[in-house]
Formats: C-alpha cells, sequence, structure tokens
C-alpha cells in the first residue's frame, strides 16, 4: 500500500496532532531546531517501550546537540498519557488515530509480521533539519539498540 517513503532532501510533512494530554503539536513549532521524529506501533508493547525508554535516557545527549524528540503511533491520547506517566517519559508522545500523518511519512502500510504480510506500522525513524528537510529516514528498524545506532549515525 505505502511505496511513498521519504527521502533525504524531501519536504517532511507537516502535521498537527494532539499530545497526551489533547494539546495539538505541530512540525513547524520545532522549526530553527532538529528534531527526530519516530513513529511506533502501540503504547506499552514491549518493543515500544524499551524504544520510547531508550530515547527517554537519551534526551539529553540529543538535546544537547540540538535535537528534539517526538514519537507518533495510533494510540489515543488517554492511552499516550498512561504509557508517558508509567515510563517517565519526557517527549511529546502524539496521536495519529486515522493514521493520516503515519501514511503521508511512509510509516503505515504492508509489512511481514511472523511470516504473514499484514497491514500496520512501520517502526521508522526520521531526522527533520532545521528548515524542515528530511536529513535522515529509517524504515523498519529494531526497537532494541535503535537509538544507540542512531546517536553513532548521527554522532551525537
Amino acid at each position: 500500500m505505502t511505496d511513498n517513503r521519504l527521502s533525504p532532501g524531501d519536504a517532511a510533512p507537516d502535521f498537527t496532532l494532539p499530545d497526551a494530554d489533547g494539546n495539538d503539536v505541530s512540525l513547524s513549532d520545532y522549526r530553527g531546531r532538529k528534531v527526530i521524529v519516530y513513529f511506533y506501533p502501540a503504547a506499552s508493547t514491549p518493543g515500544c517501550t524499551k524504544q520510547a525508554c531508550d530515547f527517554r535516557d537519551n534526551l539529553g545527549e540529543l538535546g544537547g546537540a540540538g535535537i528534539d524528540v517526538i514519537g507518533i503511533s495510533p494510540d489515543k491520547p488517554a492511552k499516550l498519557a498512561k504509557f508517558r506517566d508509567n515510563e517517565q517519559l519526557t517527549f511529546p508522545l502524539l496521536s495519529d488515530p486515522d493514521k493520516t500523518t503515519l501514511t503521508a511519512w511512509g510509516a503505515f502500510g504492508e509489512k511481514t509480521m511472523y511470516g504473514k504480510k499484514v497491514q500496520g506500522v512501520i517502526r521508522s525513524t526520521f531526522l527533520v533539519d532545521a528548515a524542515g528537510s528530511i536529513e535522515l529516514a529509517q524504515y523498519n528498524v529494531r526497537a532494541t539498540g535503535h537509538v544507540a545506532k542512531l546517536r553513532r549515525d548521527l554522532s551525537v
């Protein structure tokens, strides 16, 4: 279904989505800073929890390099709030239940799960530069060890 994958140099598709508290957050709010936008399948699942906690634990170094972090999933804000509070996450988690943003970023579509082709969220990470262009696009990333690899890729 989705072949609209983003590549470095592409304009990052703008979005405005509710965070865990129901407040709108837009990609354009981050103009002038770099921001990691990552898409994950479901809050409070083992892989997504590990990935979110890795981002949380590396926020100091990322922030020191001028990089913010936003996580996006199809979960409703109430589920995101519980996830944030349970894991003490300190970066915005945004809700995209109709998957419009996920689809625009190429992070929703056909993937292989347990040997079967299914429609779902493709775990993906992007670095958007200060001008709003894609600097790094990674699809089908692993939940475990991903943030460490990302820091190596970005020399952070």
